[in-house]
Formats: structure tokens, sequence, C-alpha cells
């Protein structure tokens, strides 16, 4: 079998290296915590690596690198795989990569032991930037392949379902976090977020009002999700085509959880209030300009998404 114990990092490509690890560093308070010639490491805390930066082309969405628990090796993950048909290959670095069934680069790395065991605030400090992130949390994917994506998720990698909104959305878990990664379908595949960890409103509140000063602005929210939980901003990157949640307040699961399925309804998505925009699940050149002038909320209605 396969047991993933957290997720490790999410891959970005960038079109320029040293803007964008200037960028992320300064607007989302992570400490450069690697670098060479053509991939930036980022890092919340201590850890190695949330968000490693490629130099390369088209900007936008290269891999998702998840952590094996202890128990699970690499050469036990690889013939796991193998056996239910995916492809594996050596990622370069240590790991290994396989692909979803959307065709999503996803790598595995061996089970590291963490710098410490003693909790975060007890430890030495390794970022400078005060109210940085606490960690990099979960990956939402959209997707019009719904079902082949949960099989693999699940069967492939060992992914437990958490809930389902509808038959529309599900997420799944890998330790007491509601969520690692989640699918929405929307008829085609895009990372739709990474998600960043804050310790509460308070620390999303600073961190929202230093997005705005340079020029960032929400998707949606903050939101009080009923799935899973959480409170929730989405800041739109134009650069890399995603966003990204700033979270506080997630589900811890207890033992022995089973999935439960959610209406889809406005109660399930934000207990607080409004639905996301229509242009909160789109990426195109019309939704950012409806989306960062607020056409909608002034009646102007989003069209169709040009192909």
């Amino acid at each position: 079998m396969i047991e993933i114990s957290r997720i490790d990092h999410v891959g970005l490509r960038v079109a320029d290296l040293d803007e964008a690890a200037s960028r992320w560093s300064e607007q989302f308070g992570l400490r450069q915590a690697g670098r060479d010639e053509h991939v930036a490491r980022l890092a919340c805390d201590d850890e190695p690596c949330a968000l490693e930066l490629i130099a390369g082309a088209p900007a936008g969405f290269d891999h998702v690198a998840y952590e094996l628990a202890a128990g699970c090796g690499l050469e036990q993950a690889r013939a796991h795989l193998e056996q239910f048909g995916a492809q594996v290959t050596d990622d370069g670095e240590g790991g290994i990569e396989t692909h979803d069934a959307d065709g999503n680069s996803i790598r595995l790395i061996g089970h590291r032991q963490p710098p410490s065991l003693l909790v975060p605030h007890a430890r030495p400090a390794a970022n400078p930037a005060p109210g940085h992130p606490r960690k990099l949390g979960h990956v939402n994917f959209l997707t019009g392949n719904l079902t082949e994506q949960v099989r693999f998720y699940t069967e492939a990698l060992g992914m437990h379902l958490t809930d389902w909104l509808g038959d529309g959305g599900v997420w799944f878990h890998v330790n007491t976090d509601h969520h690692v990664m989640a699918l929405i379908d929307k008829g085609a595949p895009h990372l739709h977020h990474l998600a960043f960890d804050v310790i509460d409103i308070g620390q999303m509140r600073a961190a929202l009002d230093h997005l705005g000063r340079h020029g960032r602005w929400l998707g949606w929210g903050p939101t009080r999700h009923g799935v899973g939980g959480n409170i929730a901003s989405y800041v739109r990157i134009l650069e890399e085509e995603c966003f990204v949640e700033l979270y506080c307040d997630m589900e811890q699961l207890q033992a022995g959880h089973r999935p439960r399925r959610w209406p889809d309804d406005r109660f399930s998505s934000n207990t607080w209030g409004p639905l996301p925009p229509r242009s909160y699940f789109r990426f195109d050149q019309a939704a950012i300009e409806s989306e960062r002038e607020s056409l909608e909320m002034l009646g102007i209605p989003l069209g169709e998404e040009s192909k």
C-alpha cells in the first residue's frame, strides 16, 4: 500500500525567477530557503520548502509534491503506483513522479525527520518575517474528469475521502486536517489555489492589508466555509494564474471519520453569506477585469469564457 503524511510543496513555473522570488517573499512573508540558477525554494518557517519557483514557460502550475509516511518507502510507493497502472519516473531530486488523471504532475518524496519535535513557537526562529504563514496546507484543482480523478487520488495515492459537495466537489485528507487536496468539477483542469495556514483572523487581516498595499485583491472572501469549517480569503495571482488561499480554523477530523455529502448550496460554501462571483472559477482576461473592477457587484454580468 501507499501512505502520504502531508503536502510538501507546490511547484510553479515563473517568467522571471528573480522577480517572482522577491515578489512571493515580500508579499506573502516567505523566506528564501534555497536558490540556484533555475529554481528558488521558499518556505513558511523551518521546513525545507513550501513553494518551488522554476524558471520556465508558460508561467503557471508545474507540480505538487507530497511526503510519504515514515512506514512507506519510495520503492513501495513506486510498486503501488505501477500496480495501479500509473507511469512512474524518477523526479531527478531523489523522489518519484507520476501524473493524475488530468495530467497534473505529482511528486512523492521520502519521509524526512522534522527539524525539531518541539512546537513551532518553541523552536529557534527560522523566518525573520513576523506574522509569516505557519505552513502550506492544501491545494485545490478544477477538473472536467471528476470520476477518474477521485479514483486516482483514493486508489493510486491512498488519500481518504472527507466530504462531497453535491456531486461536483470532493475533499481528501491524509492526516487530521479536513483536507490536503480538493477537486471541483468545472469542465476543464486547472490549479485553482494553493493555501497557506495563518494562526487566526487577526493575522489574516494584517496579511490582507499588506497584500492590498501591493495591489492584490480578493476574488472571494473572507468566507466561513461549511465544508471544512475554515475561514478563508482568496487572493488572485495574475502572474502564475492561480489563487492563494489564506485560511485558519480548519476542521480537525476525529478517528473513524466517515465522508459526508453536503448539499450544494450557499450555506455549505459560505455560512456568512455570498457565494463566489463567477470570475472566481476563471482565469481568462474578461473574468480578471470583471473581478478587478467588481463589475458583477455593479450589475454588469460576466459573459461566457472565450475559447
